[in-house]
Order: C-alpha cells, then structure tokens, then sequence
C-alpha cells in the first residue's frame, strides 16, 4: 500500500493545524487507500535550514535533523500539506520544510487541506503550487479548503461538515491515482 504523509504546516502555539490534521487523517486511514502518517511540523521542530551544501546535491547531510527529514519524506508516495493561511501566504515552517530537500520530492503527489479566515487558505494553497512544481511534485486539482468560522466550534473543536468530508475523500481518490501513475515512473527512472 502506497504511504501518504499528512504534513501539519503550522507550529503556532494555540494552532488547531494538529486536529485538522488528524481529522483528515483518520479520513485517509477510512478511504483506504494509503498507509498514512503525520508528519507534524511542530514535533519536527526543524531549525532555519542550516545545511552546508544545496539540497539540490542530494547530501550527504550533514545534520542529523536533515538526515531524519529526509527519510520520511522518500519514505513517502504521496503528501497532503495541512496548511493555514497567514497574511495571504503559507506558513514560513512549511516553506523552510520544503526547501531542506530536493529529490525527495521528485515524482509524487500534493494535495491540500487548507484553513483560514476569509478564503479559507485557498490564497495560500495557490503560492504554494509552483513551490510544489518546482519540486517535481504534481498537486492534485482536489482540495480541501477549511473556513474556520463555520468549521470550529466554540471551544475549538472541528466540526467536519459533509462537504469537508466530501472533498477529502474526492482528492483522496485523485491522489490514489495519480500515486499509481507517478510511482511507476519512479521505478522506471
């Protein structure tokens, strides 16, 4: 079974990034179709990237952080980026994870759960497209984009509604086939 890692992008304290992420994770465990793991930002506590050498090189690493990063995300067939929107853009952690690598990246999917005020992170999840592009990454059309006034309740509780739970599973599908294809052109290369 292909391995979907759900990246939570936000590490404010306070952040509701983890219950949304999993939420959605345990959408993706239902769907059935990846082996799923989150891969939480926060607990990844990445410092500002400090490797000597370009990502581009492929390593060796020289940090251990780096090495560990790294491992998870080759691990990984696909990705779901659980993304807030700040002041119209993604998150600086999520940007810094990115650009730690390269390669690891190449030939896999990304979809989108966004969340935020106004557009529901959607402003962000189109900045952040030619990052993935650019990575050699293929983000799927699907999306999940999360307005937090109608979603969390009072006490901070997320509150999935039919349409949420609808497009998560519409975008788990995409990202199951498109998994297929870009898999096998990995093998292949």
């Amino acid at each position: 079974m292909p391995r979907l890692n759900v990246i939570v992008a936000s590490t404010r304290p306070g952040r509701i990034g983890h219950v949304i992420g999993d939420w959605f994770a345990a959408t993706a465990t239902a769907h059935g179709g990846f082996d799923v793991h989150v891969v939480d930002l926060a607990e990844l506590d990445l410092p500002f990237h400090d490797e000597p050498g370009q990502p581009v090189e492929g390593g060796p690493y020289a940090h251990e952080h780096t090495r560990r990063w790294s491992t998870l995300t080759e691990a990984a067939d696909a990705f779901v980026f659980v993304m807030p929107e700040y002041n119209r853009g993604y998150s600086a952690p999520l940007k810094n994870a990115l650009d730690y690598l390269y390669r690891e990246w190449h030939r896999k999917p990304a979809g989108f759960v966004s969340y935020g005020m106004s557009s529901a992170g959607m402003r962000a999840v189109e900045q952040l497209k030619p990052v993935v592009s650019a990575l050699r990454m293929v983000p799927v059309a699907e999306a999940v984009n999360i307005h937090l006034r109608q979603a969390v309740t009072a006490d901070g509780a997320l509150a999935p509604t039919p349409a949420m739970t609808g497009a998560a599973r519409g975008m788990l599908d995409e990202l199951r086939l498109l998994t297929e294809v870009l898999t096998a052109t990995r093998v292949a290369a």
